[in-house]
């Protein structure tokens, strides 16, 4: 079923178009919530909150534009709403303070871990741990596979301004990962 068809139907009132579109972009939903709020007893209500706008401004999906990217884009404005309301600022730290945050809180021994399931929780718990806006650009880019493009009308930032993000969450990244486990620089730097 294409974009269109999916969200006539869901502005029809279909539960089962409903169900089928929830499903299918739930996965990005989560990863825009988790990367900007983090885990925390709003996220639930969050995702509600997306389902619920999305149905209710179905009528306004242009056909024009990707469907994840319109629903990316209401996600990542409920969140943005959400900081605003608990008046939380978005804070970037600097690499050195930042790589200190990330190297604290791992509780890691990594010398033992080396199997690809322990180094992808380590990846994640890592890449949850970087400053608001890299977090949330490097996982629509490198987990959702999005383009720069479909980024730049998600967050409402300028193209070079998720590139930037991206190159300097990646250098964030790559920095943390060789603090937390040293045999990775090999790796990375492939």
């Amino acid at each position: 079923m294409d974009d269109k068809t999916l969200i006539k139907k869901v502005s029809e009132g279909d539960l089962t178009a409903v169900r089928f579109l929830v499903e299918k972009y739930k996965n990005l939903v989560w990863h825009i919530i988790i990367s900007m709020v983090g885990r925390n007893s709003d996220s639930e209500d969050l995702f509600q909150e997306v389902i619920y706008r999305i149905f209710k401004g179905c009528q306004q999906f242009r056909a024009d534009a990707r469907l994840s990217t319109w629903i990316g884009s209401i996600t990542h404005h409920v969140c943005v709403d959400h900081i605003r309301e608990k008046k939380k600022e978005m804070e970037f730290i600097d690499n050195e303070s930042g790589l200190q945050m990330l190297q604290d809180s791992s509780g890691y021994a990594i010398q033992d871990q080396t199997a690809k399931e322990d180094l992808n929780r380590i990846v994640l718990e890592t890449i949850s741990k970087l400053p608001g806006d890299y977090r949330t650009v490097i996982t629509l880019y490198h987990l959702d596979e999005l383009s720069y493009k479909e980024i730049t009308e998600i967050t409402g930032m300028p193209e070079g301004t998720v590139k930037s993000y991206i190159s300097r969450g990646r250098n964030l990244l790559r920095e943390a990962l060789t603090v937390l486990v040293p045999d990775i620089a090999m790796i990375l730097n492939d």
